[in-house]
């Protein structure tokens, strides 16, 4: 965990040395340099929640060095020391931004109280900003069995450190377990970063993951954004192989390097990753790093889908219309009993987002106070599900959520149509390859990209 880090940049030994122990004694995170090269470099390495800098320095001077951060975009409080300190000075650097102005020989007291100020200036500032971009967290609902068990494992796991692997189906609820895990942790007043790993493609992939260096300008990836909280990796199987391999070297290592960056900079994240891919699958088939699978796995969760557990349809119909109501300002709305009983029974292959997206369109569009079984089964009727029939009835999923992202909506499609026409081919690539007009290589890869084995359809 890491508390405020600060930078100490005076040229002279002694100085440097005590007020770092001083700050160290107050439970500070400090780094010193002895000049404006070794400063910049830890400034790129990592940047401080406040730096504390000497004006009177040997190669660059520390008003000529604010200036440079200046104008590179500063975002950490700067307080000037100085022993030979006069007020047009002190003036100067104020007007470039600095924060404040104390002299040498310093005052320990007049030291932890500027800093204390500094710091809690850069506070004050963040947590508007930080509130209204804090995802909303939602403890998983239900009473059953399942959820019970559910909530219990995220609470023992939240107090350890380790990387966290969160698997269920689409809409199960994983980002939602997430959020809750990192808020139930150490690490919950700190940024809960999300990615996903589908977005992390082509040249931009690794900065937008490590973050990258140009010169001077240095931009954040997702790792160093979520130093200190949780960084949630959603859909981590498909991140590109050189991707897989860099994650790896990070998590074992404890630190990383930007794009286009000479230094090293340390990990202080901890890695949250939700697949709804059977990741033991795809390291089988060759498509996720075994080595980085079991660095994943330290502490599986799985997310049960909602059929697992419907006696909670009730009462999570009831949370999302209070929520809704509260939140959106919606109508308020209650299901019949003959409603719940009916949605009791349904299958829900959209699991939890079905639920929450079906309720968001009965408070929508009704009018009565009471939702009915009739407009109950109307929605259902027209509810985003696809049924693909099948050629006989041998239990295969053959449901179909619409209200998936069109990448993940088409992958579940072919894979339903696929394993469906491989069963009449009799798991014949051959026949296969006829019965979907399809050429023999291409279908090979796409049968490799969906985790489909043809001896499946044996």
């Amino acid at each position: 965990m890491s508390s405020a880090h600060i930078l100490v940049v005076d040229d002279e030994p002694e100085i440097r040395n005590l007020v770092r122990e001083i700050l160290e004694d107050e439970g500070y995170s400090v780094e010193v340099a002895e000049n404006a090269a070794a400063a910049r470099v830890a400034r790129r390495a990592r940047r401080p929640d406040l730096i504390l800098l000497d004006i009177w320095m040997p190669d660059v001077d520390g008003v000529t060095l604010l200036k440079e951060w200046t104008q590179e975009g500063l975002t950490s409080p700067v307080v000037m020391m100085s022993g030979h300190g006069t007020v047009e000075t002190a003036v100067e650097a104020t007007r470039l931004g600095a924060f404040d102005f104390i002299e040498k020989p310093l005052s320990l007291a007049k030291l932890l109280l500027t800093v204390e100020r500094a710091l809690q200036s850069v506070r004050q500032a963040r947590e508007p900003a930080a509130a209204s971009a804090q995802p909303e967290v939602i403890e998983p609902v239900g009473r059953s069995n399942v959820m019970r068990e559910l909530r219990e494992q995220i609470k023992r796991v939240a107090g350890h450190d380790s990387c966290v692997l969160i698997t269920g189906e689409a809409g199960a609820g994983k980002r939602c377990v997430a959020r809750y895990l990192h808020s139930l942790s150490p690490r919950a007043d700190k940024p809960f970063v999300e990615l996903a790993g589908g977005s992390l493609n082509g040249e931009d992939a690794a900065a937008a993951l490590f973050g990258s260096e140009q010169g001077e300008r240095v931009v954040q990836g997702a790792l160093e954004r979520a130093r200190g909280g949780s960084l949630y990796i959603a859909e981590v199987a498909e991140l590109e192989p050189q991707l897989q391999a860099r994650l790896l070297n990070a998590l074992q290592s404890g630190q990383f390097q930007r794009v286009g960056g000479d230094e090293p900079v340390p990990l202080d994240a901890r890695l949250l990753a939700g697949s709804r891919t059977d990741l033991a699958r795809e390291v089988r088939a060759g498509r996720f790093r075994d080595d980085l699978f079991y660095q994943l796995n330290v502490v599986p969760i799985r997310v049960p889908p909602l059929r697992e557990h419907v006696e909670d349809v009730p009462e999570l119909l009831a949370f999302h219309v209070n929520r809704m109501v509260d939140r959106d300002k919606l109508p308020y709305r209650r299901f019949a009993l003959a409603a719940q009983n009916r949605l009791r029974n349904y299958a829900w292959p959209g699991n939890v987002r079905e639920l929450r997206n079906l309720v968001q369109r009965l408070l929508i569009l009704g009018r009565d106070e009471e939702i009915s079984l009739e407009e109950v089964e109307a929605a259902l009727g027209s509810s985003a599900v696809l049924t693909v029939e099948p050629a006989q009835d041998d239990g295969e999923d053959t449901t179909l959520p619409l209200d998936l992202p069109l990448r993940e909506a088409r992958e579940q499609f072919e894979r339903i149509y696929l394993l469906h026409q491989l069963k009449r081919a009799n798991g014949s690539v051959g026949q296969l390859a006829k019965l979907t007009g399809m050429e023999r290589t291409h279908l090979y890869r796409k049968l490799k990209s969906l985790g489909i084995d043809p001896k499946e359809g044996v």
